[in-house]
C-alpha cells in the first residue's frame, strides 16, 4: 500500500484542512445532501478521490451531478452536468423524507454538549432576540431526515455552548415539553428517528458524540492543543477520548482542490 504523501505545516490553509476533514466523513456509495460552499468542496473532493461512487444531492433540486468543476451555489446550472435527476427543492427534499440520505453537510451558530444546533437567534425565544439569524433554512429538515449530519462552524467560546439560546436543529437529547427534561432523541421522535449529528468539524478540531450522545474532542488540528480547544469552549469539554492530531491533507488532495475542483478560486482564493 502506498503511503500517504502529507504536505508540512505552513503548507496548507485552514480551509484546507476543513474541506480535507469534511471531505473524510463520506463513505463510498454515500448519498450526500450538500449546501453551498464548504459542503461542495468536501463532496467534490470526496468523489475525486476516496468516495467515488458517492452520490450527491444539491439542495437547489439535483442528484447525482458531476460538474466539471465547483459550482458557485447550488443552484448553479453546473450542479445538473450529468445529473441522474435535475428538478427543484420538493423533489430533493422528497428524497429526505424517503430516508435515502446518509449523510448531511450543516452549518450552525451554536451547540450544545448533545449537538443541538442554533441557526435562529440570540436571547429569549419568544421575545425581541438580542441577535436574530438566518433562520433554518432547511437545517432542522435535513439535520432531522437525515441518518448522519456533519456540523461546520467556527470554534469560539459563545459558540460552544453548555445549553444553546433556541435548538433550530435537535441534536441526541432534547428539551421534551412541557417539562423541559432533556430526553433521547429517539424517545421523542419515535418512528421517525432517523440518527443524528455524527461529527462538528471546527477551525481548532474534530468533535464526536459517544454513546451517551454527548460531545467529545476527537482530534484537534495541527498547531493547536486539546487545552487551546477547550479554553475556546463554555462547556465542561471531555478530552479523555482525544486520539491525536487530525490528519494533515496530502499533496494529491490540495492538487485536486485547487487544480481540478477550485481552479477558478471561487471558494479557495
Amino acid at each position: 500500500m502506498t503511503r500517504p504523501n502529507y504536505v508540512k505545516q505552513g503548507e496548507f490553509k485552514p480551509m484546507d484542512l476543513l474541506t480535507v476533514a469534511a471531505a473524510r466523513e463520506v463513505k463510498d456509495g454515500d448519498i450526500v445532501f450538500a449546501g453551498t460552499g464548504l459542503p461542495m468542496l468536501a463532496i467534490m473532493l470526496a468523489q475525486h478521490n476516496a468516495s467515488p461512487n458517492a452520490v450527491c444531492i444539491y439542495e437547489a433540486g439535483s442528484v447525482d451531478g458531476r460538474p466539471i468543476s465547483l459550482p458557485t451555489s447550488v443552484g448553479d446550472a453546473r450542479c445538473s452536468y450529468q445529473a441522474a435527476i435535475s428538478s427543484g427543492l420538493s423533489d430533493v427534499f422528497n428524497q429526505l423524507q424517503r430516508g435515502v440520505v446518509d449523510l448531511a453537510f450543516l452549518g450552525g451558530a451554536e451547540v450544545d454538549r448533545y449537538g443541538n444546533v442554533n441557526t435562529t437567534g440570540m436571547g429569549t425565544y419568544g421575545m425581541v432576540p438580542e441577535k436574530r439569524l438566518t433562520g433554518s433554512g432547511g437545517n432542522s429538515d435535513i439535520n432531522g431526515l437525515a441518518r448522519k449530519t456533519v456540523f461546520i462552524m467556527p470554534q469560539e467560546k459563545r459558540r460552544f455552548k453548555e445549553r444553546i439560546d433556541y435548538i433550530t436543529s435537535p441534536g441526541w437529547r432534547i428539551p421534551k415539553w412541557p417539562s423541559g427534561e432533556m430526553v433521547p432523541k429517539k424517545e421523542v421522535y419515535n418512528r421517525a428517528f432517523r440518527g443524528g449529528p455524527s461529527a462538528v468539524i471546527s477551525n481548532m478540531g474534530v468533535f464526536r458524540f459517544d454513546e451517551n450522545g454527548e460531545i467529545y474532542l476527537d482530534t484537534y488540528h495541527p498547531g493547536t492543543t486539546p487545552e487551546a480547544v477547550k479554553e475556546h469552549c463554555s462547556l465542561d469539554l471531555n478530552l479523555s477520548r482525544v486520539s491525536g492530531e487530525t490528519e494533515l491533507p496530502t499533496y494529491e488532495e490540495l492538487e485536486l482542490l485547487y487544480n481540478v475542483i477550485d481552479p477558478e478560486g471561487i471558494f479557495l482564493q
